[in-house]
């Protein structure tokens, strides 16, 4: 009996021992606390910590859809290329579709905010075909904003098709912030703050600096309080802020009235461009001084370093920028001016967007000529290895450029615009470019021969927004090349645009151009 009494105890514990044990192993296993995403109202809408940090971060950016009519590829003025040809090689319109992205990431510390910001676009442009250079007649594809592997076809077997799928991609913005300091690619501090865009979308206007797609630098902003700000900056002007320095001895005909008064001869760089800004940005509006320091070093005079150089001259430019908000036409309404002054360091009125040589055909009523041209050709400074060289000549600059902004109602606005820019050689340096080569080539009289030249241009901006973040716009633009040549060329054949060896005439040339985008922000 004690022996059964034990069996059936020792069984019972068993099956005790087993069934706590089976409960024990279908227990759910705690689990770690699910970190969401979690609003940051720190800095603004759209910001959230980065979970199991305390760093915030936003999103954004935008895509963009636009054709433009009779433009020069991207939304300029046909001054350049093939679209300044005005002949069967021209595109009637060139189409983009362009999607960008913005990383935004800020960080509280005890020295104040850390920020990053990066910024980058993918593109894709219509591209052009341009002549060829055995001259038969055929063209070749040229890449303006994307194209891949399709160089040297010619039109008439060209299967595009695919071939032209890739497309480009930008780095607009890439910088860190920190304790005032900013370190990277950013917008220029000399910059009014809309840069290259007081009211337009057009590309070209001059005026005043523009580096819309960034510039790096190191600068540091000391804040005064009452909107009151002092910028000082170094930043890289190899990319944005520089046009030419000319060696007119090795001047082509060809190349001058393509708008290139002589051979590029820009040396290494030696210094960075020094920026000063001072702002006032209140209620009422903004007023902004901007000063830069450009050193202008060019290369050698001949094949090796044996043959000496011109020496280094600083260029400088000055800037004044006012934006006037509280206007009594209709609420949101502003006015925005500036006005810049440059010498030696041209790049500072003609911004980063805009050409740095141009050139236009045109109709003419001499019986002479075959056609018409205007050419262009702004500089930071000349200078000529011929007879043992010369020093740089700096070139000189003004202009100016404006917009006013209407705003119909909440869905609805509009901006007239315009900008009007001058470059002025001085009297040494339109001795060495119409005694170059290029000049006298092409027959030009010493009595006809002046390579200032004025630009101008005025449009219209008309913006529909049905919802939010989405906006439809349609925008004209005017633009006169004012040159000061005069009389007949006598040009050779130019290959590029399958133009032929014949007397044109010297005179200044207009284009207009139409935009039409649409664009989701977000």
């Amino acid at each position: 009996m004690n022996v059964m009494k034990s069996l059936v105890m020792g069984s019972a514990a068993a099956l005790l021992a087993a069934t706590a044990g089976a409960q024990a192993a279908d227990l759910p296993i705690k689990a770690k606390a699910v970190e969401y995403v979690k609003v940051c109202s720190l800095y603004g809408a759209g910001f959230y910590y980065i979970p199991g940090t305390d760093t915030c971060i936003k999103l954004g950016g935008y895509l963009r859809v636009e054709t433009s009519f009779n433009s020069g590829g991207e939304y300029n003025s046909a001054v350049t290329s093939v679209s300044a040809a005005k002949n069967r090689l021209s595109n009637y319109y060139f189409t983009r579709s362009r999607e960008k992205l913005n990383v935004d990431t800020r960080t509280a510390t005890e020295y104040g905010v850390v920020r990053t910001y990066f910024e980058g676009v993918f593109t894709w442009t219509t591209d052009n075909y341009t002549g060829n250079a055995n001259g038969n007649g055929s063209t070749v594809y040229s890449q303006i904003g994307g194209g891949t592997g399709v160089a040297g076809a010619s039109a008439p077997n060209n299967a595009n098709a695919g071939a032209i799928a890739g497309g480009t991609l930008g780095v607009y913005y890439a910088f860190i912030q920190f304790a005032g300091f900013t370190m990277g690619k950013a917008t220029s501090q000399f910059d009014a703050p809309w840069s290259n865009y007081p009211g337009n979308n057009f590309d070209g206007l001059w005026g005043g600096s523009g580096s819309d797609t960034g510039v790096n630098q190191f600068s540091y902003t000391a804040d005064f309080g009452q909107g009151i700000t002092a910028s000082f900056s170094a930043q890289d002007p190899t990319a944005y802020f520089q046009t030419n320095i000319w060696n007119t001895a090795l001047s082509s005909t060809s190349g001058v009235l393509g708008g290139a008064y002589g051979g590029g001869a820009f040396g290494g760089t030696r210094s960075p461009d020094l920026v000063a800004m001072v702002r006032v940005d209140q209620a009422w509006g903004l007023f902004q001084a901007s000063f830069a320091a450009h050193d202008n070093h060019a290369a050698y005079y001949g094949a090796n370093e044996t043959t000496g150089h011109p020496g280094d001259k600083w260029g400088w430019a000055g800037q004044l920028a006012l934006s006037i908000k509280n206007i009594p036409t209709g609420a949101g309404d502003t006015i925005n001016v500036q006005g810049v002054y440059t010498n030696g360091a041209t790049r500072y009125n003609d911004q980063s967007l805009a050409p740095t040589s141009m050139f236009l055909y045109g109709g003419t009523s001499n019986p002479l000529a075959y056609q018409s041209i205007a050419f262009a050709g702004p500089s930071d400074a000349v200078y000529s290895s011929a007879g043992g060289g010369t020093g740089l000549e700096l070139t000189t600059s003004y202009g100016m450029r404006g917009a006013y902004t209407h705003n119909w109602n909440p869905y609805w606005n509009t901006a007239i615009y315009g900008s009007w820019a001058a470059v002025r050689y001085s009297n040494t340096a339109k001795g060495l470019i119409c005694a170059s080569p290029g000049v006298t080539g092409l027959g030009i009289a010493l009595a006809n021969c002046n390579p200032d030249f004025n630009i101008s241009s005025l449009g219209l901006i008309t913006r529909w927004t049905p919802v939010k973040n989405l906006t439809f716009s349609g925008e004209v633009t005017w633009t006169n090349i004012d040159q000061k040549f005069s009389g007949l060329a006598a040009a050779p054949a130019i290959a590029s645009t399958l133009k032929p060896a014949a007397f044109y005439e010297l005179k200044d040339q207009n284009t207009v151009s139409l935009l039409l985008r649409a664009q989701r922000n977000f």
